[in-house]
């Protein structure tokens, strides 16, 4: 580039490093040191690399093909930089995570993986903290897997999305380090070993760290001065607010410490401000779970002292690898090059605004991929909003950035699977299970993507009209612009906006939302999930205290329908009771039990509790009709007492009902056919989304994008049954989970394993991670059908079905009603599709000349209500008519408006009402040409007549048409119309 005459050093926008742009000559020659650091984008000591496609000489800008080549060179010295430095095994984000593990593995801890993103807990919406899945370990619930543990759990939190890429740490999806200690070590084990690892494993200069403790914490305080040499200056006291936890407003809490790394050190000690984000990073918590807060305020110490920590991997992998912030870590930033890549940007170039778009796509694709692997589907409510949510801001934000379709040229295509496809690259080390799942995913984002495009145009163009309006009312009245939230409310359910989109564009205008009106229009149509809270509600309980001095139940369900089993505990309203008698609802918990919890999909059973005395008579009998599992694997049969008196610690024989049982089991084993069949039929990539094993039926939830149709629902239940005919004799096994996954088991979804698992298989069919009950063979399923399938949520399809008993009794009752309808129609069964048809056909011409009829007979009395019509206008006449047609329906008073606007000829105006039925009210509205030209619309005439009718309608500014239901209001509100139009005829 011998003519490109551009100072080789100015500052850059850091302002603390130079910044250097090199000839052509230095991208052929050998690579750049290893010692410069990859920072923004750019090689950051004394040097920054920037592209020359982005500069200008003179006033034109440089183009033409060296400026490609140059850009090229630049991005792939760039790209060959960054790989480098993220390869280092040492500070990789992988790499992190497992010296993480080893660490606390060789200190006694258990490691194990992360839970789902979809918790096991009703109080929560999304898993927002690695404590959540040991959330019935604190509790007391149930006991505990190991003394210690230590995961990567992965996170997701929307709470603070409009700071997602705006602030240096604020992310939607993170991974949460953690070591926990359930009653084994405390306080100084826990802060001795998070210092060891901060400064001897990862390195951090012990002077650059900072600590919080709560305020009133001394033995903490001691433990980071005294014992671990942290001067004082560098240990900040802070108050409730920020260093003590609670669960809520009751249950386990305690004190917690902080550690913060340091940034410019430089700037002393004096007047600290640890939320200081430009200088400090807050990267691990231990919180000290000491105490239980109890109704009145007071904390009581816990029996059992627990460790609950938290570490920010992100944060952890922006400090090693010396980067500005966690979305330019090896974690986030190959999604932003790819994005920056798909939208023609140069990250280390580009302005604030387009880096903060590239960091929010890098931030929620994560989110979005993950959501979606863990059976998290687009809808409008729940979970499914948030992905739905995140999923539109990447879209948005794409296009912003000028990505166009695929961004590789095919307009009509998505880009969100592309870069899904590097997310799913990076997954590997984070869940092992997304690879697994990967054309689900991007199947489900190329679906959401196009759906939400297809509306996308014209709901931007609507948005911009809208703001335009609102800008335009407040002109010079001195009140700030806002948008309606009836306006809102219309982009978010006509046109898919969500209201953050619509609040995120308006507040760029500088214009608010009147959000009461939108909540107000939310509730009349419908109510969205409450969003995940950053609060984990615990409490103890009285189960909590019950569960101390009972024990597992022990399950004999497999081998045997019944059993002796000893009463270990009765509750009344979940009080616990010594003895309760007959008439009574009670909850009863044996030492050991033939019936099934309900768990896995599958019902609990149903059965007797006999109380017997001497010579087997029955002193007492409990029907059970539900058993459910509480406080983690103590079974709770729920009855009533329909004779005698049950006592804790009695001897009861328990029965269960052994022909609800085999329905139930022949239903689970149907379920798991039909999985197998689903995938053979519309593909391996379908997966479980939730089930039913019931008695009477079985349901199961699928992740498909369509409607299955009738020959694949025929292919499907012939192959079911084909299997059910070849009597295969089913395996049970008990094996470890890494060895179950390896041969090919399936895993339920939202199901929670332990090491051990037990496989149900059906040789050739079907293996899955199963603790429901099954048949021994297929053949004992004896038939199955289909009795519907349907979707239930955006790319949630449902199938109901029968088998066994079930199967039998729905065909028998299918058959008894087609006889009835032979019998009836006097045709043989084969003959009454044809007649259905040709009576269906009748009934089709029938109505046609019914509807004939009254639109020659609204006409005709549409005719001799013309002479009616008055002439109103200064400026010219126009005839107006306004009048009730009695009880004509819809269609017959538009026919007859139409007519009278024709006949009355231009100008004219005609609004016509009636009362077909009961409670119902129509309206038309018909304007001429002539009177549309005055600039009235036949859509706003008839909202206010809707409206005073209890309705509402629309329609073109010629044309347009209500319903109501308030026909007592028809009469005056035909008269204050008339009034209304004359004044707007009348200028």
């Amino acid at each position: 580039m011998p003519n490109l005459n551009i100072p080789y050093s100015f500052k850059t926008s850091h302002g603390r490093d130079s910044l250097l742009l090199f000839p052509t000559s230095v991208f052929q020659s050998k690579p750049f040191s290893r010692g410069y650091r990859y920072s923004s984008g750019l090689i950051v000591r004394s040097q920054t690399l920037i592209y020359a496609s982005s500069l200008s000489h003179g006033h034109a800008s440089i183009k033409g093909p060296r400026e490609v080549q140059f850009a090229t060179k630049a991005q792939a010295v760039a790209e060959e930089l960054v790989e480098d430095k993220l390869r280092d095994p040492q500070t990789s984000g992988d790499a992190i995570r497992q010296r993480f593990f080893d660490f606390y593995a060789a200190r006694g801890h258990k490691v194990l993986p992360s839970a789902s993103l979809v918790p096991d807990d009703p109080t929560v919406l999304l898993t927002i903290a690695g404590m959540l899945q040991f959330k019935p370990i604190f509790l007391g619930k149930v006991p505990r897997v190991a003394p210690s543990a230590a995961t990567s759990q992965k996170c997701i939190r929307t709470n603070d999305i409009e700071n997602v890429g705006r602030t240096s740490r604020h992310q939607t999806f993170f991974e949460m380090l953690g070591n926990f200690s359930f009653g084994d070590y405390f306080k100084t084990e826990a802060i001795k070993w998070a210092w060891e690892l901060s400064t001897s494993e990862y390195g951090l200069p012990a002077d650059r760290l900072w600590t919080s403790v709560y305020q009133d914490d001394d033995e903490t305080f001691a433990i980071w001065h005294d014992e671990l040499g942290v001067p004082k200056e560098r240990i900040i006291r802070l108050g409730e607010d920020d260093n003590f936890w609670t669960s809520g407003v009751t249950g386990p809490c305690g004190p917690c410490t902080e550690l913060y790394y340091d940034f410019h050190p430089e700037r002393g000690t004096s007047d600290v401000d640890l939320g200081d984000d430009t200088r400090f990073i807050e990267f691990y918590n231990l919180v000290f779970m000491q105490y239980n807060k109890k109704d009145d305020g007071s904390l009581e110490p816990l029996k059992q002292k627990n460790i609950d920590t938290g570490l920010g991997l992100e944060r952890m992998a922006r400090i090693l690898q010396k980067v500005p912030n966690n979305y330019e870590t090896d974690l986030i930033f190959p999604i932003i090059e790819k994005a920056a890549e798909l939208a023609n940007v140069a990250y280390a170039l580009a302005d604030v605004s387009k880096k903060t778009k590239l960091k929010i796509i890098g931030d929620h694709m994560r989110a979005v991929v993950y959501l979606i692997s863990d059976g998290v589907n687009p809808s409008n409510i729940g979970r499914g909003y948030v992905v739905r949510r995140l999923i539109r801001r990447v879209v948005r934000t794409g296009r912003l950035l000028g990505v166009k379709g695929d961004g590789m040229g095919d307009l009509q295509g998505a880009f969100l699977p592309i870069l899904a496809k590097k997310v799913i690259e990076l997954s590997t080390n984070i869940d092992a299970d997304v690879k697994t799942r990967s054309s689900r995913i991007l199947e489900e984002l190329k679906r959401e993507e196009l759906r939400f495009v297809s509306t996308l145009e014209r709901g931007e163009k609507l948005l911009e009209q809208m703001l335009a309006d609102a800008l335009l009312n407040t002109q010079g009245t001195g009140t700030a612009p806002c948008l309606s939230g009836k306006d809102a409310f219309i982009l978010y359910d006509t046109y898919g906006f969500p209201v953050e989109i619509t609040k995120e564009v308006s507040e760029e205008r500088g214009i608010s939302i009147d959000m009461n009106s939108f909540d107000i229009e939310m509730e009349k149509q419908r109510q969205l999930s409450q969003a995940a809270h950053d609060t984990v509600k615990l409490s103890v309980e009285n189960g909590a205290n019950l569960a101390e001095d009972i024990p597992d139940t022990e399950f004999l369900g497999y081998n045997t329908l019944h059993s002796k089993s000893v009463v270990e505990g009765l509750l009344v309203n979940g009080s616990p009771v010594a003895k309760v008698s007959k008439g009574s609802e009670v909850e009863i918990l044996l030492n050991r039990t033939p019936f099934y919890a309900e768990s896995g999909g599958q019902i609990g059973d149903n059965g007797f509790l006999y109380m017997t005395e001497a010579e087997n008579e029955h002193t007492a009998i409990v029907e059970i009709k539900d058993v459910q599992k509480s406080m983690g694997n103590i079974f709770v049969h729920k009855g009533t007492i329909t004779e005698g008196t049950i006592e804790v610690g009695r001897e009861v024989e328990a029965a269960v009902d052994a022909n609800l049982r085999q329905r139930a089991k022949v239903h689970h084993t149907a379920t798991h056919l039909l999985q197998s069949a689903l995938k053979r039929v519309i593909g391996q990539e379908t997966s479980q989304a939730g089930s039913l094993v019931a008695f009477d039926r079985l349901r199961f939830d699928f992740n498909f994008h369509r409607p299955l149709q009738d020959k694949e629902l025929v292919e499907i239940e012939g192959l079911i049954n084909q299997w059910i005919g070849d009597a295969a004799i089913l395996e049970m096994k008990v094996m470890s989970l890494t060895d179950a996954k390896g041969a090919g088991a399936i895993a339920m979804f939202g199901e929670k394993y332990g090491e051990q698992v037990r496989v149900v298989e059906v040789p050739g069919v079907s293996m899955e991670l199963c603790g429901g009950t099954h048949v021994s063979n297929t053949a004992e399923i004896r038939g199955f059908k289909i009795i519907s399938e349907q979707g239930i949520a955006s790319g949630v399809r449902r199938i109901e079905a029968v088998a066994g008993d079930a199967f039998i009794e729905y065909v028998l009752a299918r058959d008894n009603h087609m006889k009835q309808l032979c019998s009836t129609l006097k045709v043989k069964a084969e003959e009454v599709t044809g007649r259905v048809d040709a009576l269906l056909e009748e009934l089709r011409l029938t109505r046609n000349e019914v509807s004939a009829a009254r639109a020659k007979a609204a006409i005709y009395k549409a005719s001799t209500l013309s002479s009616r019509a008055s002439t109103v206008g200064t400026s010219k006449s126009i005839r107006l008519l306004v009048e009730s047609m009695d009880d004509s329906d819809a269609d017959s008073l538009k026919s007859a408006a139409e007519y009278l606007v024709d006949l009355l000829k231009d100008p004219a105006a005609v609004v016509l009402g009636s009362c077909p039925g009961e409670g119902k009210v129509s309206l038309v509205v018909a304007l001429t040409p002539g009177v549309v030209d005055l600039g009235i619309k036949a859509g706003e005439v008839i909202k206010p007549l809707a409206k005073s009718c209890g309705g509402g309608g629309g329609g073109r500014p010629n044309f347009a048409q209500a319903g109501g239901r308030k026909p007592e209001n028809l009469l005056g509100a035909l008269e204050e119309a008339q009034e209304q139009l004359k004044k707007l005829l009348d200028k």
